[in-house]
């Protein structure tokens, strides 16, 4: 069982955690299934907060995992019906983060299996390889599309990220739980 709490919303980087536990980034567009991730691999359904409408996550968000590690939820990008101006405030606090961040060993980047990855999913890998971030891909969503499409989307994701490491996930059933939390255990013993 995993023990999990939220413990702070960051909205500049005096409000980083003074700590030096190892932290996982899960980074990706908005409403593409970040909080859902996070409360699947934790099991805990309302750790982070879901919504059905885009930009909720405003802060990054740090929850405590098994008092070992934090899993840190970014604000997403892309279709938020926020201003352009709030936009860009929450692109330059979550690279400030990426890039500052000494405890941060995973960054977990989600796409949305039944989409193309977009232009700014495609900036994002990007800028993690360019910055030789470690990372990997989540494909989300694998259960609502079917075994023909899922096929087809995974060779999408893989044109699109030929340099990264790809797992098809399901919050829902929990497909791809355990190879995720496999690159998390990974990435802090590194």
């Amino acid at each position: 069982m995993v023990f999990a709490v939220f413990v702070r919303s960051a909205f500049g980087k005096k409000d980083w955690l003074n700590d030096e536990k190892p932290e996982i980034a899960f980074l990706g567009r908005s409403n593409v299934g970040k909080s859902s991730l996070i409360n699947s691999l934790t099991g805990k359904k309302g750790l982070a907060r879901t919504s059905n409408t885009p930009g909720r996550t405003q802060s990054i968000n740090f929850f405590l995992v098994n008092n070992e590690l934090y899993f840190v939820d970014l604000p997403g990008y892309g279709f938020a019906k926020v201003s352009k101006k709030m936009r860009d405030l929450w692109g330059r606090i979550a690279e400030e983060y990426l890039l500052e961040r000494s405890q941060l060993k995973l960054s977990v980047h989600l796409v949305d299996a039944r989409h193309e990855p977009s232009e700014l999913d495609k900036k994002l890998n990007e800028w993690l390889i360019f910055h030789q971030k470690p990372h990997i891909i989540v494909a989300t969503k694998v259960d609502k599309i079917s075994k023909n499409q899922l096929q087809k989307s995974l060779l999408n994701v893989q044109r699109a990220f030929p340099e990264s490491k790809i797992i098809p996930y399901s919050s829902f059933t929990g497909e791809g739980k355990s190879l995720v939390w496999q690159e998390i255990n990974l990435a802090v013993r590194r």
